[in-house]
């Protein structure tokens, strides 16, 4: 009985050690101390599309969203390590200690303001390939 006991503690235990962290992801938006409509929108729709089909993933802490001006120090760090000079949207995947970011500056700045509904379905569909 003892052997089973030991057996079943020593499969939990390694089961536990060898476990995989999920996957998370770490949203990023920079912007200027002076922001533009697109600017603007980029943020609100990026905030829209969490609300709208992530809230739980963001309140659970699956996801989450800092909203930074570059210009501010206490950001210089990210300001680096994004290469941040101006506004951007940068979606950070991380699972354990790998990182994976993409650049979603382009595609915001592309069809946020006019286009939403396409900055929402596309912002929406790289968040769920990020999450796989």
């Amino acid at each position: 009985m003892k052997k089973v006991v030991f057996i079943v503690l020593a499969m939990l235990l390694s089961s536990l050690v060898f476990a995989q962290k999920p996957t998370k992801l770490q949203i990023v938006y920079f912007h200027a101390k002076n922001r533009c409509p697109t600017c603007i929108s980029i943020e609100e729709n990026t905030k829209k599309t969490l609300d709208t089909y992530f809230a739980s993933r963001v309140k659970d802490g699956t996801i989450k969203m800092q909203v930074l001006d570059v210009s501010d120090e206490k950001n210089e760090k990210l300001v680096e390590k994004y290469q941040a000079d101006g506004s951007g949207l940068f979606l950070t995947r991380i699972n354990g200690k790998k990182e994976t970011t993409t650049d979603f500056t382009n595609y915001a700045f592309s069809y946020s303001r006019y286009q939403a509904d396409k900055f929402i379905s596309g912002l929406k569909a790289e968040i769920e390939k990020n999450l796989k």
